[in-house]
């Protein structure tokens, strides 16, 4: 996780990795460099997590998340590169969804197209109550493409979903807390401080246990009970024996705070 980016900063805070998009003259626009950079970043964290046990993603500045697609760019880009932006952006979108610590969003301004379907796409997601959303891909001609039609249902229902991608509309944060997008909305200033002490909470459990739950968790949707229900078993097998489960009782009979080590 040593990689400099040229569109992200990358910042470890102990177990939390807070990761920000970083082009906010551009309004943090999914161009092909910033598609490019974190499929890099999730792929790295994929192999070796490391230290990071659960990441925070925000945008730079305080009225942009993301503002999707970079239109500017794409007027000018060649066939092929739009081919590779394509191939880059659903290669994000499935990297997302298999990242093994869990990602949770600060969104901190606007969160437009690919913008919402990263929030969306992320495993759940705090925003500033001067946040604003909206999936526009049919004012523009196209349908979604980076999961929204799969990710939005999952989250908020299959009609409300219809509504959203549909329309097209803009709805702001209190509407997308109601619907089930975000899971909590605070003053733009606390914005941070709140998803980081989510974070830390996260980071400070049993870092196999977490990993675990949040696999099963993530088939709950895709399968009936009773093989979900057996998913879940096999993940909490390696849990039950692992050192981390001794430590759990040894702390609690020693009346302390566990330290765990992931194993």
């Amino acid at each position: 996780m040593a990689a400099t980016y040229e569109t992200l900063l990358v910042q470890p805070l102990d177990h939390v990795l807070v990761v920000t998009l970083n082009r906010p003259a551009s309004g943090n626009a999914l161009n092909l460099a910033m598609v490019e950079e974190l499929n890099h970043w999730l792929w790295e964290l994929y192999v070796d997590a490391g230290a990071t046990r659960c990441v925070v993603l925000t945008g730079a500045g305080e009225r942009i998340f993301c503002g999707g697609g970079d239109m500017k760019e794409r007027q000018d880009m060649a066939p092929a590169a739009l081919r590779r932006h394509r191939a880059l952006t659903e290669r994000l979108v499935r990297q997302i969804a298999d990242c093994p610590v869990p990602i949770v969003a600060a969104v901190n301004g606007a969160a437009v197209g690919g913008g919402c379907e990263i929030v969306a796409a992320v495993d759940f997601a705090y925003a500033s109550d001067s946040a604003r959303f909206s999936l526009p891909e049919v004012k523009r001609g196209i349908s979604p493409g980076a999961g929204a039609t799969q990710n939005v249902p999952r989250a908020c229902g299959l009609r409300r979903a219809k509504e959203m991608i549909l329309t097209g509309e803009m709805f702001p944060a209190r509407q997308a807390l109601e619907w089930g997008l975000v899971n909590k909305v605070v003053p733009g200033p606390e914005l941070m401080e709140e998803t980081l002490a989510v974070a830390r909470t996260i980071a400070g459990n049993a870092p196999l246990a977490v990993r675990q739950a949040k696999k099963a968790l993530d088939i709950a949707l895709d399968t009936d009970f009773a093989t979900g229900f057996r998913f879940e078993l096999e993940a909490h097998y390696p849990t039950a024996q692992s050192r981390d489960r001794v430590e759990a009782i040894a702390a609690y009979a020693e009346k302390r705070e566990p330290v765990f080590h992931g194993e």
